[in-house]
C-alpha cells in the first residue's frame, strides 16, 4: 500500500508526475490485507496559499489475497452477497445495493397521470422524456408540471426531464384504410399532396425525388417493410416491394445508408425548444443531427435566452457517423438512438457503433444513453424476450450511464412491469461486474486540472476502502468527474442548486440530494451525514469517503481540493 500512500499524499508531486509512475501500482499492492489507518493533515498549495489534504496512511505492511476480484459464476449467488461482515475494506452487495445506471422514461398516454408519473419514479425512473413528435405542447404542460411536483417532495430523490425533438422527418400521407403491400407488387410515392389511392400515396418532403435514387431501398418504419427503388420522375417514385406488410397512415420513410437532406432543428423543434426555455427542462435531445455545426447554434440560442439546459445529441443518421468526434465534443452528451440508425445503415454495424459512441463518450466525459427497443415486446406483452433482457446487460456492461425506454411506458401496456424489468436486469448485471480498484486510466487526468486529479484518486481510495463518496458542489462538476471514473460505491453528491440536483440525475452511479450549505464546513458536513443516516443511506459507524475539489471553493477564499475518509458517528 505504500504506492497509495506516496500517490494521495503529495498532491504537488502528483500533479506533475509523469504517466509512467502511476503504472507501478499493481492490483496486488492495492489489494493487501485491511490495514489499520491513522489520518494525517496534509498541506498542498495554489499560489502563496496552502490548504490541508487529509488523506489516509498506512501503517501496516504485509499481503493478503484479494478479497474482491473478478466475479465469476461460482461466487455469485442469488443475493449477490461475497461477505456477511461489514467491515472497512470488505465487500458486501446484496438485494438492496442500489442501481448505478439511470432509467430514462417516455411518458405517453399510458402513463401521463399523476397516479403513473409516481409509481414509474418508485419503479426506478430517473429520467422523464417528453417526445414531442406525439402530443402538444397542452398535453406535456401536464407531465411537466407532475414531475416538478413530485420533486418538490423530496430531498434525496429526483426525476429529470428531457425535451426530445421530432427533427426532421419524412413520412407517408394518410390513407383512408391500410394498404396491404405484397411482395412483388409495384408501388409509388409521389410528392404531389392528398393523393392515396391503392397503389401510390403522398409523402411530405418535397426533395424526396431528388434524395433517391433508382436501386435505393426505402424502408417503413425503420424496415418493418421495404421497397426498392425502380424509377423516378420528377413527381413520382416507383418501388418495388421487397418485404410486404401493411401500410397506415404516416409512417416514417428511410433511404438506407442515406439521410435526407433537410434541416436538423425545424420550425416545429424551435417552438418545442422555446416550450422547453419557457419550462427549464433538463436537457434536450436532439434528433437527426448531422454536424456539430448544429449543436452550436442551438447552444448560441440557449446562451441568448440565458438558459442553462444541456444538449444530448442523438445518433441515429447516416450522416453523423463520419462527424462523430466534433458532434459529440460539441454536445453535453450522446444518445445511441438505434431505431433510425439502423434504418439508414446495415444493421450489423449498429452493435459495433453502440460500442464505439460509449466509448467515445466515456473517454469525454460525456453521458451517454442506450435507446430504441429495449423491451419492445412489453409493450404487447407482460415478460421480455431474453434477447431483450441480454440488450439491457449489455448496454450496462459497456458502460451507458442511462438506458431508455420509448413505445413501452409511453403506450405500452405494461409500463410499470417495464420499468421495474429494466431496474432489475441493470442491477443484477452491475452486481457481476468486476470489481477494480484502480479506475480506468484516463490519459488526461494527469494532464489537465486538480479536479480531474482528485476524482481518479477518490475512485481509488473509496475503491480500494469499499466506502460510498460524498460530494459537495456547486456546479456539478465534481460529481460528473467522478461518476466517470466509475466508483464501485455510489456517489452522494450534495448541491444547494436544485438545477444541478436534476442534471445529475442522467449521471451514472450519482445520488443527488439537494441541502443548503452553511459557512461552516464540519457543520455542512455532519448535517450531510445525518440526512444520509436517517435516509437509511449510510449507517453509524460505517466508513466514507468525503470530497471536496474545485476552482469556486465552497468553503475557502483560495481553489480547494481535498478527500477524507471519515467514521460515520453521530
Amino acid at each position: 500500500m505504500a504506492a497509495i500512500t506516496t500517490i494521495l499524499t503529495d498532491a504537488s508531486a502528483v500533479a506533475t508526475a509523469d504517466l509512467s509512475s502511476f503504472r507501478t501500482i499493481s492490483d496486488h499492492s492495492l489489494f493487501d490485507s485491511v490495514p489499520n489507518w491513522t489520518k494525517r493533515r496534509l498541506f498542498t498549495s495554489k499560489g502563496d496559499s496552502s490548504f490541508p489534504i487529509r488523506s489516509m496512511h498506512n501503517t501496516q505492511t504485509g499481503v493478503a489475497s484479494s478479497t474482491n476480484g473478478h466475479f465469476n459464476a461460482d461466487k455469485l449467488k442469488s443475493t449477490v452477497e461475497l461477505l456477511n461482515g461489514g467491515a472497512l475494506g470488505q465487500v458486501k452487495m446484496n438485494s438492496s445495493h442500489r442501481r448505478k445506471t439511470k432509467i430514462v422514461c417516455t411518458i405517453g398516454p399510458s402513463t401521463s397521470s399523476r397516479e403513473m408519473i409516481w409509481k414509474l419514479a418508485e419503479a426506478g425512473m430517473n429520467v422523464a422524456r417528453l417526445n414531442m413528435s406525439h402530443g402538444d405542447h397542452a398535453s406535456h404542460q401536464k407531465t411537466i408540471d407532475l414531475v416538478k411536483e413530485y420533486n418538490a417532495q423530496f430531498e434525496d430523490k429526483v426525476i429529470a426531464i428531457m425535451l426530445d425533438t421530432k427533427g426532421p422527418e419524412v413520412r407517408s400521407g394518410d390513407v383512408p384504410r391500410p394498404i396491404q403491400l405484397k411482395e412483388g407488387q409495384e408501388f409509388k410515392f409521389t410528392i404531389r399532396r392528398g393523393v392515396s389511392t391503392e397503389d401510390t400515396v403522398s409523402v411530405n418532403y418535397d426533395d424526396f425525388v431528388n434524395d433517391v435514387e433508382v436501386g435505393d431501398i426505402l424502408l417503413v418504419d425503420g424496415g418493418m417493410m421495404s421497397l426498392a427503388v425502380k424509377s423516378k420522375t420528377k413527381e413520382l417514385v416507383t418501388c418495388v416491394v421487397v418485404d410486404g406488410g401493411e401500410l397506415k397512415s404516416r409512417r416514417h420513410l428511410n433511404v438506407r445508408g442515406k439521410s435526407a437532406t433537410l434541416p436538423s432543428i425545424t420550425d416545429k423543434d424551435w417552438e418545442d425548444i422555446k416550450f422547453g426555455v419557457d419550462n427549464q427542462v433538463d436537457f434536450y435531445a436532439v434528433s437527426f443531427v448531422k454536424d456539430a455545426k448544429v449543436v452550436h447554434e442551438l447552444k448560441d440560442y440557449l446562451k441568448g435566452c440565458n438558459a442553462d439546459i444541456h444538449v444530448i445529441v442523438k445518433i441515429e443518421s447516416a450522416d453523423s457517423i463520419p462527424n462523430l468526434h466534433s458532434i459529440i465534443s460539441a454536445s453535453d452528451g450522446a444518445m445511441v438512438a438505434r431505431g433510425d440508425l439502423g434504418a439508414e445503415l446495415p444493421i450489423e454495424e449498429v452493435p459495433l457503433l453502440q460500442e464505439d459512441i460509449i466509448r467515445r463518450c466515456r473517454d469525454m466525459h460525456k453521458p451517454v444513453i442506450v435507446a430504441t427497443n429495449m423491451l419492445e415486446s412489453m409493450i404487447n406483452h407482460p415478460t421480455p424476450t431474453r434477447a431483450e433482457v441480454s440488450d439491457i446487460a449489455i448496454a450496462v456492461r459497456e458502460g451507458a450511464d442511462a438506458i431508455m425506454l420509448s413505445g413501452e411506458t409511453a403506450h405500452g401496456k405494461y409500463p410499470i412491469k417495464a420499468a421495474k424489468v429494466m431496474h432489475t436486469v441493470a442491477l443484477r448485471t452491475e452486481s457481476s461486474l468486476p470489481l477494480n480498484v484502480m479506475p480506468p486510466v484516463r490519459f488526461n487526468a494527469y494532464k489537465s486540472h486538480m479536479g480531474e486529479m482528485f476524482a481518479f484518486h477518490s475512485t481509488t481510495m473509496a475503491n480500494t476502502l469499499n466506502t460510498p463518496i460524498v460530494v459537495f458542489t456547486r456546479t456539478g462538476s465534481m460529481a460528473i468527474l467522478l461518476s466517470h471514473y466509475r466508483p464501485s460505491s455510489s456517489i452522494f453528491a450534495f448541491t444547494n442548486k436544485e438545477r444541478i440536483k436534476q442534471r445529475l440525475a442522467l449521471y451514472q452511479g450519482v445520488i443527488p440530494i439537494y441541502m443548503q450549505f452553511s459557512d461552516d464546513a464540519e457543520e455542512t458536513f455532519s448535517r450531510a451525514l445525518k440526512l444520509l443516516t436517517g435516509k437509511n443511506l449510510v449507517e453509524e459507524g460505517e466508513f466514507i469517503t468525503l470530497v471536496q475539489s474545485g476552482a469556486q471553493p465552497i468553503w475557502r477564499r483560495e481553489s480547494t481540493h481535498h478527500i477524507q475518509v471519515r467514521k460515520v458517528e453521530l
